[in-house]
């Protein structure tokens, strides 16, 4: 992005789609059904979790700060109960990647060796140790970058004494069971994000995954569910009861015509169309070959009935 595009995006999320009287240059305002209202108040899983190992890929609906900042005005005068709509797309979402939390920890049930209920509960005290030294060690990193030296040097200080017991409580994992199953890497799933941590992970590794932009973003998006279900959900429970349908638009999304979601089905199904195209492009590609080497014959045939 240039710096001319850069201020054009600033000055479409301060003033919105009239600014200079550009107004007509938008075919569509905010309360589109095109519109995603998940990003009119900022929190669609397609833009927080864009460049993670959890990429959406692009949002099918309109995504455009303009838009955004005309709800902003807008609202304040009335009420869109886009909170709703919000909610209901998160609940959606984290509901998808909760079924994939439960899947990965069925596999490793599947796969890993079982312990006895003794030496787990010793293994999870050890993963439990580890990712609270992980959480601490990425927040007293994101302190130390903020200029907050004292808080980090607290939080230092908090950290080694959770180091020593984390030493002592993997000293009593490492003796309730044999040698060779202890070089065994034990995984847990991290139930924010669904992805793996090891037992033998070290500290560095564990503050890179609790400060890095994929458990961030899912941090995000579950405190902002929290919230939504806090503040929308009543409303949305009221608006039933009174039979009101004063929506300002007309909300397909919420009967089904085109609902969609996002997570595991959404990426299984953009892999399923991506092995689609790929065999469309190779049963192109093998039909132009059979193409070309027939004619490629015929010229060959013509050529020696000519010499002929």
């Amino acid at each position: 992005m240039t710096a001319t595009d850069q201020m054009r995006a600033m000055l479409d999320q301060l003033m919105g789609t009239s600014r200079n009287g550009e107004g007509d240059r938008f075919t569509l305002k905010f309360n589109d059904p095109k519109v995603c209202k998940s990003f009119l108040l900022e929190c669609c899983p397609h833009e927080i979790l864009a460049s993670t190992r959890m990429d959406l890929g692009e949002c099918p609906k309109v995504h455009d700060l303009a838009l955004r900042a005309d709800y902003e005005k807008a609202a304040k005068h009335k009420d869109y109960y886009y909170d709703i709509d919000a909610m209901e797309h998160l609940q959606a979402f984290i509901a998808d990647c909760d079924r994939r939390t439960d899947a990965a920890k069925k596999r490793l049930a599947e796969t890993q060796e079982e312990l006895t209920a003794e030496v787990a509960v010793k293994a999870n005290a050890v993963h439990q140790l580890a990712e609270e030294i992980g959480k601490k060690l990425a927040k007293a990193e994101s302190l130390g970058e903020a200029g907050e030296v004292e808080e980090s040097i607290q939080l230092m200080a908090e950290i080694d004494e959770l180091r020593a017991k984390k030493v002592a409580a993997e000293q009593e994992y490492r003796s309730s069971m044999p040698a060779s199953s202890y070089q065994q890497q034990k995984l847990r799933v991290c139930e924010v994000c669904s992805a793996y941590l090891g037992i033998h992970d070290n500290d560095i590794r564990l503050a890179d995954h609790f400060g890095g932009k994929l458990h961030l973003g899912f941090m995000a998006i579950r405190d902002k569910l929290s919230e939504l279900e806090k503040t929308a959900g009543p409303r949305k429970n009221d608006l039933k009861r009174s039979g009101r349908s004063d929506r300002d638009y007309e909300d397909t999304s919420r009967y089904g015509k085109s609902r969609y979601y996002v997570g595991g089905r959404e990426l299984d199904r953009r892999s399923r169309v991506h092995r689609s195209r790929s065999k469309e492009r190779r049963h192109g590609r093998s039909s132009r070959s059979k193409s070309y080497s027939s004619r490629r014959h015929s010229r060959s045939r013509s050529r020696s009935r000519d010499r002929r």
